[in-house]
């Protein structure tokens, strides 16, 4: 796991959520960098793929993350709930 409040330390923190803000220019290509200390907190690699997401007049970018990294993370859930007659 990563230590964002390590990594990112110079954001700040408003309405309890911690914020990081910089400014990119956009390139003639229309390509941006993504700042390093993102780059390095969320792990993204070269050639990764992101999901580029329009939302109410702003752009998202989504690492994707391979699927092998979702293993293991319902450990521990509990699987004891009634079922349903016709679905057992």
């Amino acid at each position: 796991m990563l230590d964002f409040d390590i990594m990112l330390a110079d954001c700040q923190v408003i309405i309890g959520c911690k914020v990081c803000m910089y400014t990119v220019t956009v390139s003639p290509k229309y390509q941006v960098v993504i700042p390093q200390d993102f780059r390095k907190t969320l792990g993204l690699q070269p050639g990764q793929k992101v999901q580029v997401i329009l939302y109410e007049n702003r752009i998202e970018l989504i690492p994707i993350k391979p699927i092998s990294s979702m293993r293991g993370f319902l450990k521990g859930i509990d699987t004891s709930i009634e079922r349903e007659d016709d679905r057992v």
